[in-house]
């Protein structure tokens, strides 16, 4: 199973989780909003991503339940043994989820980065025929479930010494 996460977050140089969307590829999506040091916020944060939270009921979520709810609906959709991938674009992604769950990520949680796999035409098409902003933690990961294309892995060649 995969699953699509992208966060927001205060700034770059001292990131600190503002909301945090979840996407499954089986359909089930999962959004929270939690308390974050305001003054904290780059300008562009102020400006883009701020003014997108409050929209969806129920989102907000005190710091000390956000890893709790994560985890109860991870094993909500999980699918009887099989791991969950946990897709991220951005580093810093991965590294708010695993603080948001106290670095308690479930054993089959497994980290995957897709960024290569993100078609970037299809995910802003995906904004624009939905009328969904950027800079939204649910709508980015979304975006990113809708844009995502499987790719073969790279291989190298090796170089051996025989010619």
């Amino acid at each position: 199973m995969l699953v699509f996460l992208d966060t927001e977050f205060t700034d770059f140089l001292d990131p600190r989780l503002i909301s945090i969307g979840m996407a499954a590829d089986s359909g089930e999506e999962f959004y929270a909003e939690v308390p974050f040091p305001d003054a904290a916020c780059s300008a562009f944060v102020r400006e883009a991503v701020i003014p997108l939270l409050n929209q969806y009921p129920h989102a907000y979520c005190p710091v000390t339940e956000i890893g709790m709810r994560i985890t109860a609906w991870l094993k909500i959709i999980k699918r009887g043994s099989e791991d969950v991938e946990i897709c991220i674009d951005y580093q810093t992604d991965w590294d708010l989820f695993a603080d948001a769950l106290d670095n308690r990520v479930p054993p089959w949680c497994k980290l995957r980065h897709v960024g290569r796999n993100i078609n970037e035409l299809l995910r802003y098409a995906y904004h624009k025929k939905n009328g969904l902003p950027e800079h939204h933690a649910l709508h980015d990961a979304q975006a990113n479930r809708y844009a995502f294309r499987e790719r073969p892995p790279v291989t190298i060649p090796s170089i051996t010494g025989s010619q």
